[in-house]
């Protein structure tokens, strides 16, 4: 078992296959990243709320700024942090995307993670170019968005077969005023924007194909989170079927700034 692995049972990031998902989403970053460099990572987490990553990712010996509107969620995230002893390495800024540039000196951070939080932005454009004007140069965006496809699929299976057709068809991909998410995203789109702000797109994959579907009850053991994530691994990485992971309810994407 990796460092990175054991960090995330021990910190509970990979307690359920929800935040587990999201947690291998960004480990093969981060430790890519880091061997690369040959040193821990300076991390900035846009709209990392309570700290589910950035505790973590601490832990594992990354200095990490979670920014975030929330004075609540920071105060959450602090806790959480001086629980895990990791104060040390985790800073909380209250802010948003307008805010980054006063946050970055001469140390641009070698990885910004953007995870479920385009969605919220009045213009995913702005923060995409806010981002990628903080990156280093070789530095990683790691973005996690919500798939349109994943709520027309959701919503047909639910029998709610007129909202299924919203989320087709609207441009926000929401299937109703009633619908939590206030927007989401084609992977084409995505990569459009993040193209736009001036950063290479590395990759563009579903997550949470699965995980979403599965009744927690059939993933209660540590043995069947693992065999969920190794299956979505593999239905990503499988040539006939990694097409699959267009209905994934998260895409991650992994961009770099040239």
């Amino acid at each position: 078992m990796t460092q990175d692995a054991t960090t995330g049972r021990r910190t509970g990031v990979s307690t359920s296959p929800r935040t587990a998902a999201m947690w291998a989403a960004v480990d093969d970053v981060v430790r890519e990243r880091a061997d690369q460099l040959g040193r821990s990572l300076r991390v900035i987490d846009l709209g990392g709320g309570t700290g589910g990553l950035a505790v973590p990712l601490a832990v594992a010996g990354h200095d990490v700024t979670v920014v975030d509107p929330s004075p609540d969620a920071l105060a959450s995230l602090r806790r959480r942090a001086a629980e895990a002893q990791a104060s040390a390495r985790v800073s909380a800024v209250q802010g948003d995307a307008d805010t980054l540039a006063s946050l970055v000196g001469r140390d641009r951070p070698d990885l910004v993670l953007c995870h479920g939080t385009l969605e919220y932005v009045d213009d995913p454009a702005a923060t995409l170019s806010r981002i990628a004007e903080v990156l280093a140069a070789g530095g990683i965006l790691s973005l996690v968005v919500p798939q349109r496809s994943a709520a027309v699929l959701a919503r047909a299976l639910a029998g709610q077969f007129a909202q299924a057709r919203a989320a087709l068809d609207r441009a926000d991909g929401r299937w109703g005023d009633g619908d939590p998410v206030p927007r989401r995203f084609d992977r084409s789109g995505v990569v459009r924007l993040v193209e736009a702000a001036g950063l290479t797109v590395k990759g563009a994959h579903g997550i949470r194909l699965f995980s979403d579907l599965v009744p927690s009850a059939l993933v209660d053991s540590d043995a069947d989170r693992a065999a969920l994530l190794d299956l979505e691994r593999a239905v990503a990485e499988h040539p006939e079927f990694s097409v699959l992971t267009h209905l994934g309810t998260s895409l991650h994407v992994i961009a770099t700034r040239p």
